[in-house]
């Protein structure tokens, strides 16, 4: 009897598992998967993704003394606020890790995300004042800057070399113990919500970790997601993508659908599962759970808004939350793209027929779009300029948005790589930086040619990103923004010419500098645990900026051929862009134009610009604009969000350029995989439209099985938006005319 419970015993530990749903796989890895591991390693090792121990140990020693630091000031200020001295010897205080530095997969270089946790007689106000100061006096301390404001406080500074953004919290407790659990839900009791966002961050990266069956081999296959994210250009949650906690709640729920598999083969599963992930069912790591400290939570049960998120994916830690509300339809489709051409590339790894550099191979983002749309911002001096950059980076999902809702934009893809302005083209700013977006029009059918207005949708958001410039006094002379539509063959006036050369092996130097490239780090206004970006317009009427210069409008407009949803078109098809400006003053035809769209002074001056064919359209505040009418197209394709942005159903989300990669595995395998996904659809009556209709998986077929997974009983909660960032939509009023408006003419495309 004892050897048969002994063995049930054991039997049950085999069985347990990890996430609301078991495992597809308990499959154990085979010879030939370490030896892909391996070689999955050594394919990584050149982007500067491991840290050697001399570099770990620094990073430890810098936070030790940071550490030493925090408790000291405790000391000094509990004794300056005439505490007990039996309080003031055991006060204590901590600092605690999070992000990639506390889940294992930091690269070289790469900052710290802290947290100082103090009891609850040290106020927010001590640590930005008393403790900045003790700072300010500190050997070792560079940079050092405090963001008050941002939507998660911080305190960002460099010690002996190491980048450190520091926020704080202060719990209910007398004391803060070196043993202390910042797991337990108890601790949020009694805080107030800029305490509970910097906690968030810690909560979340540690249950993460205790979610995970295996972490040396999760932190393995989250370094390879993340390099390949990076590379391959879909790794900014600021602007639409996913930020680091996302991928690694990803990752996380593929190590528990195979707890027992090499890295190697979990790399290919993340991609076969995500490439069939039936979105907006949300990805759960375990069950939601309440804690009745009436926090708010993602559940579109109860928040209409929590419905229109895209991609969502939850946070396992109270209160959980959406880790990417920024997710447009663009960038969702651009996204699931890459999960199916990832899905081939391991595929054929796999199979012996490639090897994991082609997996880490950067997209040629500037040949797969006909038509670009290029936003430059520009200031007159260093300082401003990367502060500017700052802020314009952090509203461009504004921008995309905009577009998507255009009736005749199917997609805006935009690439987070930032790159320095052409000299020759900004001659008056010194400091110019471009961002480039592929723009995918949508084919009307039986029309020779469409008249399509860029005006409303560039203008409202220069007007979000002037507008929160003035509320935050950021607004300086010189500071500027300009949207230009050019076609790819035109991209050479703006970029380098290696930019364009396909490179199927790179240098060292060059892989070093693209990796770490891709996310650089900017002092911005925000510093959310969750890697998001907080929007703080609020709407207040703001002062013009320096009038830019005035531009000419043309005589006869030329068009430009309507995107094709086939095959790469014919690039020797005649192609231009133009304005049809509602006052029309006749001038000689040019080449390239400067189009304004202010409405102020008629009388425009021509003033030619080097590259052909190009139509530049410079912004400038402080009068009011003439909304785009929304058609009965928008509403058909998408419903207001709450936070003023449109989101697009599924439907239209699905990528045009698809692949269509074979699936792995046998007819069962299928069969565990559309069992999964169907239990993790855990919100998907509270997800689905009206009419209760939804596109089944094509590549799975049948249908999810829903079973629920939070109390519906839980009625009376803050909306979740009061956690999470949202944009904030413009205000309609203090904005200006527009008399001239933009337009472009597509024709049909020249059958090839």
């Amino acid at each position: 009897m004892k050897e048969m419970s002994a063995s049930a015993v054991l039997e049950t530990q085999r069985q347990k598992h990890y996430g609301i749903t078991s495992p597809i796989s308990l499959a154990s890895p085979k010879e030939i998967d370490h030896i892909y591991t391996q070689k999955l390693i050594e394919a990584m090792k050149p982007f500067g993704v491991f840290e050697d121990e001399e570099e770990l140990n620094h990073r430890l020693v810098v936070l030790g003394k940071l550490n030493n630091l925090v408790k000291e000031w405790i000391s000094e200020l509990s004794e300056s606020k005439n505490l007990p001295p039996s309080v003031v010897a055991n006060v204590g205080g901590k600092i605690f890790t999070f992000g990639s530095y506390r889940l294992g997969v930091h690269t070289k270089g790469a900052d710290i995300d802290a947290l100082c946790v103090a009891p609850r007689h040290v106020e927010r106000s001590d640590f930005f004042q008393s403790f900045f100061e003790k700072l300010k006096h500190q050997d070792g301390i560079r940079n050092l800057r405090a963001v008050e404001d941002a939507y998660v406080p911080v305190v960002k500074f460099e010690f002996d070399g190491i980048e450190i953004d520091l926020v704080f919290a202060r719990l209910a407790i007398q004391t803060v113990s070196d043993n202390l659990d910042l797991r337990d839900d108890s601790r949020l009791r009694s805080l107030d919500i800029r305490c509970i966002r910097s906690l968030n961050g810690c909560r979340v990266t540690d249950e993460i970790l205790h979610l995970v069956p295996n972490k040396e081999t999760f932190r393995l296959t989250l370094r390879a997601v993340k390099l390949w994210a990076k590379r391959r250009g879909i790794y900014s949650n600021m602007l639409g993508f996913l930020g680091g906690v996302s991928w690694a709640m990803l990752v996380a729920r593929t190590c528990q659908l195979y707890p027992n598999a090499a890295a190697s083969t979990l790399v290919h599963k993340f991609f076969l599962v995500f490439s069939k992930w039936e979105w907006p069912n949300p990805v759960l790591l375990k069950q939601p759970e309440d804690s009745n400290l009436n926090l708010p939570v993602w559940d579109p049960r109860v928040n209409p808004s929590d419905r229109y998120h895209l991609m969502p994916i939850i946070t396992p830690a109270y209160p959980q939350q959406n880790s990417t509300y920024n997710v447009s339809t663009s960038t969702r489709t651009v996204m699931v793209e890459e999960f199916k051409q990832g899905l081939a590339v391991t595929n054929e790894i796999l199979q012996g027929k490639s090897d994991w550099s082609k997996l880490l191979e950067p997209p040629n983002f500037f040949q797969k779009y006909r038509h670009y749309i290029v936003l430059t911002a520009s200031a007159s001096t260093e300082e401003n300029h990367l502060e500017w950059v700052g802020l314009v980076e952090s509203k461009i999902r504004v921008l995309v948005g905009n577009l998507e809702r255009n009736e005749f934009i199917t997609l805006a893809h935009v690439n987070p790589q930032s790159f320095p302005g052409n000299k020759e083209h900004y001659k008056e700013s010194d400091y110019v930086s471009m961002w480039f977006l592929g723009i995918i029009f949508r084919r009307v059918e039986n029309a020779e040619s469409v008249n399509i207005d860029l005006t409303y949708d560039i203008q409202s958001f220069t007007d979000t990103v002037y507008r929160q410039a003035n509320n935050i006094n950021m607004l300086k002379e010189g500071m500027k923004i300009e949207a230009t539509h050019v076609k790819k063959k035109q991209l050479h006036h703006y970029l380098p010419a290696e930019i364009f050369q396909k490179k199927k092996k790179q240098s060292l130097q060059d892989i070093n500098r693209s990796a770490s490239g891709l996310q650089s780090k900017r002092s911005s206004l925000d510093g959310n645990c969750l890697d998001s970006s907080r929007d703080t317009d609020n709407g207040t009427p703001f002062n013009s900026p320096v009038l830019l210069n005035k531009h000419p409008k043309p005589e006869s407009p030329p068009v430009v051929e309507m995107e094709s949803n086939c095959a790469e078109p014919d690039e020797t098809a005649p192609a231009t862009i133009a304005e049809k400006p509602l006052d029309v003053v006749p001038s000689p035809p040019i080449q390239g134009l400067s189009i304004p769209v202010i409405g102020s002074k008629i009388d425009s001056t021509i003033k030619a610009i080097s590259p052909p064919a190009i139509c530049t359209i410079p912004t400038v505040v402080g009068r009011n604009v003439i909304p785009r009418i929304i058609t009965s197209h928008n509403l058909v394709q998408g419903q207001q969000h709450q936070n003023g942005m449109l989101s697009v159903t599924s439907k239209s989300a699905i990528s045009k350029r698809s692949h269509s990669p074979s699936l792995d595995g046998s007819p069962k395998r299928l069969k565990d995989i559309e069992k999964f996904i169907g239990l993790d659809s855990a919100f998907r009556e509270s997800c689905a439209p009206k009419d209760g209709k939804r596109k089944p998986m094509d590549s799975l077929g049948g249908e999810s099985m829903p079973i629920p997974t939070i109390d519906t009983s839980r009625i009376q909660r803050l909306p979740s938006k009061e956690l999470p960032d949202s944009s904030s939509p413009v205000p309609t009023n203090n904005i200006r005319v527009i008399k001239n408006s933009i337009r472009l003419t597509l024709n049909r495309c020249c059958p090839t």
